[in-house]
Formats: C-alpha cells, sequence, structure tokens
C-alpha cells in the first residue's frame, strides 16, 4: 500500500513538473506554462525540487499564475526569489517579460525596458510565437508610455502578423492611433515596408487641406499600397472620415452679437470670418452659404434653432456670449451640431457642441510646456488678483505641477506702489538685509554688503497688462532679479509698435497668435489693408474668426483624429476629448525695442 502511494506521489510531481514546462525542450529551456495546480502547491513543489534549476522554473509558473489571476503583489514577491542565472535563455526571456509587465501595473515605463533589455532577449525570434507577442505587447505599452512613439508602432507591427481576431484589430488600431499622433515632419516614410506604408498613409492624410482631399489621398495611397495591412481594413477614424466626407457642409449660421457690450468682438469676429470665405472662394473652392443671426436680439435659443433648421443651417458657429454658452452646455442634446466661440464652466456638454475660443489657461499651459522644453523646473508665479488672475494661476499650476515643475513663490499683482515689496518678497531680499544690517551691529562698523536674492527661482511665470509688465521687469532690475527669466502669455504685448515700451520689457519671453508675429501672411495682409486695427491687439479676434471658419468643416475630422492638428491664424489647434479646441502657440521676444521671433517648443 506505503509503495502504492509513493508511485502515486511520484507520477502527480511528475504530472505537475510537466505542467509547468513547453514541450518540446530546446536549449532556450523549457517555459512555464499555466499549471493545473494553486501557486501554494507550486511553491511547496518548488522547496522539495531536486535541482535549482527545477525549483526557479516552478517559482517563475507559481510568479506568472498570480500575475494571470490579478495579484500583481504576489507576483512580484515570488518573482524576486527567482535568480536569473539558473534560467536558461528562454527562460530569462519569459521571466524578464513577466518583470516588465508588473513594472507597468506600478504604471513604471522605465523599469519594464528596463526588465526587458536583459541580454537573453536577442533570442526572442527563436521563440514561440504566443511568447513574441506577449513580449512586444508589454514591450510597446512601456515605449508609448515612455513618449517612445515611433518605436512603439514598429513593435506593435512586428507583432502584427501573429495576431488574430478582436486581438489583432485592436493592435491595428493602436497603431494607427500610435502613428497618427506623430508630429508631421517624424512622418519620413523612406521604406516600403508595412512601417513606411503607415507613415506614408499618416502624412497624406495630414497634409490634405480639406476632407475632401483628405479622402482623395486616402484613396490614392490605398490604390498605392493595395495588400498594406491598412489598405485591406482602413483605421476606424479613416472609415469615419469617409462619412464626414460624404456629407458636404453647404450652410453655415454665424451667430453674433452687433450691438451691446460685445458688438466690437462680434465685428473683429465676423469681419475674419468672412476674410477666409472670400480667400477660399478666390481659391476656386465652393466655400458654404453663410447666413448670419444677430445673437443680441435673441429671445430663446431654441427659436434660434428652430428658424435656423428651417433655413437649411447644417452648422451654427457662434454664440459668443458665455450665457449662451453654458445655456448650450447644460442641455442633453443639440438640433444643429454647434460651434460656440466661448467656454462653459463645465467640461462636459451634449456630442453636438465644440467649444472655441481665446482662453488664457491655453497660454498658460503654454508657458508650462515651453519652460519646460527649456530644462526649467522651480517657478515663481505672478497674476493679476482677481478670478481671471486665479484661473491662469491655477491652469499653469496644474499644468506644470503634473509634470514635474515645483512653485517656490506665488505673487498677486495689484497696486502699483505695492510692486517693489511684492518683488522684494518673492527673492526674500528683505531676510538678506536684515542680515547684512546683523552682521554690521555683530562688526561695530560699516560692512560693504550687497542684498542677494534667492537663488532656487529659475523663472517667472508672468500673466500680465503691458502696462503691469512695464512695471514689473524693470522693478526686476532695480532689485537684483534682471537675471531671472521672464516667460509671460500674449496679454503682455500690446502689438502697438511703441519702442519706448518695448524696452521697458526687454527680456520677456512671450507666446502670441501666428496672426500678430507674422506680418508677411497673405491673408494677413489683405486683412489689416482693408481694416487697420486688425494689425494691433485686436488682430488676434480676427485671427479667432479665421480659425472659426477653418474649423466649421473640419470638426469631425478633429473628433476622429484626436492627434492631428490644424495650423490657424490664433494657433496651433488641437481637440480634447471633451470637444473642446485647444491652442499651441509661437514664440517671441523684447530685444531693444523690437518683437524677436523665437524657434517654435518642440512638440
Amino acid at each position: 500500500m506505503i509503495a502504492c502511494l509513493r508511485l502515486f506521489t511520484a507520477l502527480c510531481l511528475a504530472a505537475l513538473l510537466a505542467a509547468c514546462a513547453s514541450s518540446p525542450s530546446s536549449s532556450l529551456g523549457e517555459l512555464p506554462r499555466t499549471p493545473d495546480a494553486s501557486i501554494e502547491q507550486l511553491l511547496e513543489q518548488a522547496t522539495q525540487a531536486k535541482t535549482p534549476e527545477k525549483a526557479a522554473l516552478l517559482r517563475l509558473s507559481a510568479a506568472d499564475l498570480a500575475y494571470r489571476q490579478g495579484n500583481a503583489g504576489q507576483s512580484a514577491q515570488i518573482l524576486q526569489q527567482v535568480p536569473m542565472e539558473q534560467l536558461k535563455p528562454g527562460q530569462q526571456i519569459f521571466a524578464s517579460t513577466l518583470s516588465a509587465e508588473l513594472a507597468m501595473t506600478r504604471n513604471q515605463p522605465k523599469a519594464a525596458l528596463t526588465a526587458l533589455s536583459h541580454p537573453s532577449l536577442q533570442h526572442l525570434s527563436e521563440m514561440p510565437e504566443d511568447q513574441q507577442v506577449r513580449t512586444g505587447t508589454v514591450h510597446a505599452r512601456a515605449l508609448e508610455a515612455d513618449g517612445q512613439t515611433l518605436a512603439a508602432a514598429r513593435e506593435r507591427i512586428f507583432i502584427a502578423p501573429m495576431l488574430k481576431g478582436e486581438v489583432a484589430s485592436k493592435n491595428h488600431e493602436a497603431i494607427w492611433t500610435l502613428i497618427a499622433s506623430l508630429p508631421t515632419d517624424q512622418l519620413q516614410p523612406n521604406t516600403t515596408d508595412d512601417l513606411g506604408g503607415w507613415m506614408s498613409l499618416a502624412l497624406a492624410v495630414k497634409t490634405a487641406g480639406t476632407l475632401e482631399q483628405q479622402q482623395a489621398a486616402i484613396d490614392a495611397w490605398r490604390a498605392q499600397n493595395p495588400k498594406h495591412p491598412a489598405a485591406i481594413n482602413l483605421p476606424l477614424p479613416l472609415t469615419k472620415l469617409k462619412e464626414l466626407a460624404s456629407q458636404p457642409l453647404s450652410k453655415i449660421a454665424l451667430l453674433l452679437p452687433q450691438d451691446g457690450p460685445l458688438a466690437s468682438v462680434g465685428k473683429a469676429l465676423r469681419e475674419g470670418f468672412m476674410a477666409a470665405h472670400y480667400q477660399a472662394q478666390q481659391a476656386g473652392q465652393k466655400p458654404p452659404a453663410i447666413e448670419f443671426y444677430d445673437s443680441s436680439k435673441l429671445t430663446s435659443m431654441d427659436e434660434f434653432y428652430r428658424k435656423a433648421q428651417a433655413d437649411g443651417v447644417q452648422l451654427v458657429v457662434g454664440p459668443l456670449e458665455k450665457p449662451l454658452v453654458k445655456q448650450l452646455s447644460t442641455r442633453p442634446q443639440l438640433p444643429i451640431t454647434t460651434l460656440a466661440l466661448n467656454y462653459s464652466e463645465g467640461d462636459q456638454g451634449p456630442a453636438q457642441l465644440f467649444q472655441f475660443g481665446l482662453a488664457a489657461e491655453d497660454e498658460a499651459r503654454e508657458v508650462s510646456r515651453r519652460a519646460r522644453a527649456d530644462g526649467l523646473h522651480r517657478a515663481a508665479i505672478m497674476v493679476p488678483k482677481g478670478e481671471w488672475g486665479d484661473r491662469v494661476l491655477r491652469a499653469f499650476s496644474q499644468d506644470w505641477q503634473a509634470n514635474g515643475g515645483s512653485i517656490v513663490a506665488t505673487e498677486r499683482v495689484d497696486q502699483p506702489v505695492q510692486l517693489a515689496q511684492q518683488i522684494a518678497d518673492m527673492f526674500q531680499l528683505r531676510q538678506s538685509e536684515a542680515r547684512a544690517k546683523s552682521l554690521q551691529n555683530a562688526a561695530g562698523t560699516n560692512v560693504a554688503a550687497q542684498p542677494s536674492r534667492r537663488q532656487d527661482i529659475e523663472f517667472i511665470f508672468l500673466a500680465a497688462t503691458p502696462q503691469q509688465a512695464q512695471q514689473i521687469k524693470p522693478t526686476l532690475n532695480f532689485q537684483y532679479a534682471g537675471d531671472v527669466p521672464v516667460y509671460a502669455t500674449s496679454h503682455v504685448y500690446s502689438a502697438s509698435g511703441d519702442v519706448n515700451q518695448y524696452n521697458d520689457m526687454n527680456g520677456v519671453r512671450f507666446c502670441e497668435t501666428p496672426w500678430l508675429l507674422e506680418a508677411n501672411d497673405p491673408l494677413r495682409q489683405q486683412v489689416t489693408a482693408q481694416w487697420p486695427q486688425a494689425a494691433g491687439s485686436l488682430g488676434r479676434l480676427y485671427a479667432m474668426g479665421v480659425d472659426a471658419y477653418r474649423l466649421a468643416p473640419r470638426l469631425g475630422q478633429l473628433k476622429a483624429l484626436p492627434d492631428s492638428r490644424i495650423e490657424g491664424q490664433s494657433g496651433s489647434l488641437g481637440m480634447t476629448q471633451t470637444q473642446r479646441v485647444v491652442r499651441q502657440l509661437p514664440w517671441a521676444q523684447f530685444v531693444n525695442g523690437q518683437v524677436q521671433r523665437l524657434p517654435d517648443t518642440p512638440r
């Protein structure tokens, strides 16, 4: 009986080990499989294994089982007990892959990439396909999370032929999302392989102007690349583009105030909008008809939509008034797709509502992006007192800190007479003066000591009017902080051409609309010849009007291609998931009374 029991136990152990290993074996080593045993049983057998190699294989299998069961903590704990040197190359690949997967559960892509840099990975192509897919998938995820978009796409393209069914479809869409998010200058289809094909498709879509041109570019690409995976199975966003192109826009309602406090703003927006419309006509396009409506005379939005529907309107551009935009944002749906020219307070709105404006928050985030690109980490902030300053401060702080920056001082500017004291407080000059006085008292004689400022402020984020900035920069110079870089929003720039004003802000860097920085743009020249005020600060509104016209037929495109952008006159335009158009802006600097264009921020 005892002999039978021993034989049964031995058979069970043999079966257990067989369940943990792939067959047949090779010089790369047998791989763990999901066994018909619990984690506890595997660990128990590991303690009884006759060789260290078998013990390591059993523990590796237990770690993998724990990961598959959703217990990442236990998996990592067991994996730490597996000595890599006791594993064969294939088993090391398996362990490195599992280690990378565990790192990604902790949102640590760099640790995942370190795990996947193990020398054994050079044998990955010799491994079974399911292991190549598993390793390639986590490698692609880690590269994407680490910002290595092109490398992530390469990994997904490599594993694509090994996939089937829904997994293959998801990987296919992921490849397009990665490639489509690359800036145009990185789309260099120099090869004829699958990667080159994906790149040439993305380049064709991004460089085409209208929806119709994009559709023609997609059709031409498919004809030239009939065997490419994307030609056989067009990515979903491009299928949506095709649907949009089949529904041309023929009539737009322009809903702006013609009377009241916002009449001048409405006039500038309307003139910019129509300038872009006439330019499209001159270029031989067939632009949609424009129907004008006066929002200052509205009695109800419902009545307006009924009238617009009766007039055959397919898209509404406007309203401008914030209360009306807020009202639209709270509705479950709208009768006609609407591009509001302002932003509501909340993030979400009906599916038919898009929002676009010259938000100061966009510029605050642009400053954060630029300072980060310039290698800066520690910021001081100066914003006006009040609700506007609070919004700008919040937008900058959230973006800056979310990307690893720190804020070492904040001042809210109000009365000019307090400015010197505020800057002194920001740079802790009074403490320096107090130390110098204390030293004089201790020495009993005059000590030559110039006040010194704190050294941990790398730059100042400034949101202020030109008049405030004119006072702030000279005060910084006076308070021994003239060498601290100042990064500002466009609000410091009056576009007046006043050399004396610009001299007072010498060295200040600021973001600004392309409209005001690119005086040689043909449309700008036409507009300013007819409306000279468009060359000054009102030009930002003309630029917004131009961009509202250009956005109108491409809202669906931006929604279908979330990483695509439109290079507009008010900035480089993209869209958030909540259908808000956001801007990235070019940069300039005041230099000896002149405005000098700076290189664009890398994307």
